[in-house]
């Protein structure tokens, strides 16, 4: 027989290994010496050694999974308690137990990871069903908005996943943003469709008639219609760009006939007219020369009259100096009234007694006034002689202004 620390070698070949529980057969030897079925028995001990120590170092250096670790312990654990083999088992069995009870640990460290992980995922995803349900209540730039809720739907889809009825819950109230953001934004383009269709109809109305009023030569009233028309489209809105383009070529093709008529008879009768400006022209300087030389405004008046039935002769102006010349001649016509004007307050005698009363009240008050004054500087009271002062002095310019007027009248 045989024999070493953890196994022998029967006479017969049978094979057994020492444990704690007493000794096991684990195979028979008929090929050659017992010492060579040791070393084959023991070569197939060293091998479960070698797998065990794979897994601590697997378990130790990598981030094997708490769950495939423990499957493979259970299945090294299995093969030991079978294993046909001549070793320590027991000393595997005990590494084996270190490793449970790590593989254990790491279970419990993987399952609180993975816990934060949902609870992150949770509040990312959170984050983002929120944000899809306020773009979809709250947003009316449609464009942006809809670029807005498809990065968000990557946005999810790119975050961690939380657990399954979180994921569901959430994803509910994503889709149901989207759908309520598709909902208002196709509700939305139809009624601008509705209101631009309203548009396209007004303005085909208003079109209608200008095209209407082209060949009047009622001038002046077609002029302001064409001008309300024109308010009429700019207050009444856009339609769609297609329409809008179309009536507006249609518009303002009517307008420039119109107007173009218009100007072209207008040139011709302002080409007529350039005599009348000229003749105007020296109406208003000699008007000019004599009435300057006038100093009674009676008199500039009467010879003011004629130059006016003059200018009523001479017939109406071209446009481009229409302006200019009947703005001269009504300063001057301006410039006589106002010299009647201040004749007939200088010479009124109302205006005259209403200005010397005004003289009489200002020096009785400043008479008062310096009555005071001496008796406030009797008492010595500075801050009532500076008021006296001032309101002497104020009054005495009112004076010298109410004299003046009153010298003017006199």
């Amino acid at each position: 027989m045989t024999t070493d620390p953890w196994g022998r070698v029967d006479d017969d070949g049978t094979v057994y290994v020492r444990t704690s529980e007493g000794e096991r057969v684990v195979g028979s030897w008929q090929a050659g010496a017992p010492e060579e079925a040791l070393a084959f028995f023991r070569r197939k001990y060293d091998a479960l050694v070698t797998e065990v120590e794979l897994l601590e170092k697997r378990l130790t250096n990598t981030d094997l999974s708490a769950s495939h670790a423990l499957a493979s312990i259970e299945k090294l654990r299995t093969a030991v308690g079978e294993a046909n083999v001549v070793g320590d088992l027991e000393a595997l069995s005990r590494r084996l137990n270190t490793l449970t009870e790590r593989a254990e640990e790491r279970r419990a460290e993987q399952k609180q990871a993975q816990e934060q992980a949902r609870h992150e995922a949770r509040d990312i995803k959170e984050r983002i069903a929120a944000e899809a349900e306020r773009v979809a209540e709250e947003t009316t730039h449609w464009k942006s908005g809809g670029e807005r809720m498809r990065q968000l739907i990557d946005e999810w889809k790119a975050a961690p996943r939380a657990d399954r009825a979180t994921e569901q819950a959430l994803w509910k109230r994503m889709s149901a943003a989207r759908n309520a953001f598709s909902k208002r934004r196709k509700a939305y383009f139809a009624g601008l469709d509705q209101q631009r269709e309203q548009i396209r109809q007004e303005k085909e109305k208003i079109v209608s008639e200008a095209e209407t009023l082209a060949d009047s030569t009622d001038w002046g009233p077609t002029s302001g219609r064409y001008r309300d028309l024109m308010q009429q489209w700019k207050a009444a809105g856009r339609a769609d760009r297609t329409s809008e383009d179309r009536l507006w070529a249609r518009f303002k093709a009517a307008q420039d006939q119109f107007f173009q008529a218009r100007n072209a008879v207008f040139a011709e009768r302002d080409a007529e007219l350039r005599s009348n400006a000229e003749a105007k022209e020296q109406i208003l300087q000699e008007a000019r020369d004599e009435l300057s030389g006038i100093k009674d405004p009676r008199e500039a008046r009467a010879r003011l009259r004629h130059y006016q039935e003059a200018w009523e002769d001479a017939g109406p102006l071209p446009r481009d100096s229409r302006d200019q010349l009947e703005g001269a001649f009504r300063r001057l016509e301006e410039s006589v009234r106002k010299a009647e004007e201040q004749e007939w307050q200088r010479s009124n005698p109302e205006a005259r007694a209403r200005a010397s009363d005004t003289v009489a009240r200002l020096r009785d008050s400043i008479g008062q006034l310096e009555d005071k004054l001496e008796k406030a500087r009797s008492a010595g009271n500075d801050r009532k002689v500076h008021e006296f002062e001032e309101a002497i002095s104020a009054r005495r310019a009112w004076l010298d202004e109410a004299e003046k007027a009153l010298n003017e009248m006199s």
